[in-house]
């Protein structure tokens, strides 16, 4: 299959590419510096498989390609700054109009693909407390509500080529090389780790091979469309994530940081994101018949740090 993948080389992109091109895809690969690219999959991949991957900064290079699927996993990562108002557009044009040029160059397209796999994240839901969260439930407003509306919306649009979009909610993505749980590890390797304010707020994660296997899931079942949620079948408590993360490193993590504190570094980010949860659940893949490899929060750790 020919896919063309944004953000292939973040994270997620990075393994999802390694997968794909392991099974013998060609991918194109929108980035917007592919020098850099290039030099990550020179050292990744042997040299029959750098022959089915391409890369540009410009989506019109492949204008004439047979490109029969779409993954979009393109945005700035949300966390990582103070929300401050140039960062919200940066989050927002990464996102929203980062999607509409794709869907746009879509509509170039003859034929058009047959799918699009989309990512927006759990922030779709907004602060939703205790409350078990499905792929129907109602939203909370706020700006990650806003954010990944927008962001749906816009890959949404793509359903008026005929094409099938999935619009995949992803959750806390858990892997020891990138993502939240990088950036935990420093702390609670020096036993410096804990929860962040009351710790009662939920965490949907997933073991990163759990969210790759979804989306190769999606990207070979014809019949599903709409919304998935992206997270684990266990959702769990940041008190819970930061002991049972303490207990995989043999630290303790008994180090709260106070929700004032949090407020006064981070802002809105902060109330919006670090002390709200969401008991996000897996409803559609489960009734679709999906099985997860990581079910559990002590089965993902024991995975991840027994390599």
């Amino acid at each position: 299959m020919h896919i063309l993948i944004t953000g292939g080389t973040g994270f997620v992109g990075r393994a999802l590419c390694q997968t794909l091109v392991n099974q013998g895809h060609t991918l194109y690969l929108w980035t917007r510096n592919p020098a850099k690219a290039h030099r990550h999959i020179t050292h990744t991949y042997d040299q029959a498989q750098q022959a089915n991957i391409h890369l540009s900064d410009q989506l019109e290079t492949w204008a004439k390609r047979p490109i029969e699927a779409v993954i979009n996993l393109a945005g700035e990562p949300i966390a990582d700054q103070r929300w401050t108002p140039a960062r919200k557009a940066l989050l927002v044009e990464s996102r929203v109009q980062s999607t509409q040029q794709l869907v746009a160059f879509m509509h170039t397209l003859n034929p058009a693909p047959k799918v699009l796999l989309s990512a927006s994240a759990v922030g779709f839901y907004g602060a939703q407390g205790a409350t078990e969260v499905k792929e129907e439930s109602p939203t909370h407003a706020g700006f990650t509500h806003e954010l990944c509306a927008q962001w749906e919306e816009a890959a949404q649009a793509a359903e008026a080529l005929g094409t099938r979009v999935c619009r995949v909610r992803i959750g806390l993505v858990l892997e020891q090389e990138g993502g939240s749980l990088a950036k935990m590890l420093p702390a609670f390797k020096l036993g410096l780790g804990g929860r962040l304010g009351s710790g009662e707020q939920y965490m949907p994660w997933i073991h990163r091979q759990d969210l790759l296997n979804i989306l190769l899931f999606l990207l070979e079942r014809p019949h599903l469309s709409g919304a998935f949620n992206a997270s684990a079948p266990t959702p769990v408590t940041n008190a819970v994530f930061t002991r049972q993360l303490g207990q995989a490193l043999g630290r303790p993590a008994c180090l709260p940081m106070p929700a004032p504190v949090l407020k006064l570094i981070f802002g809105e980010m902060a109330q919006d994101l670090l002390l709200t949860g969401t008991r996000m659940l897996p409803a559609r893949l489960l009734s679709e018949g999906f099985s997860f490899q990581y079910p559990t929060l002590d089965q993902a750790l024991s995975a991840i740090f027994t390599k």
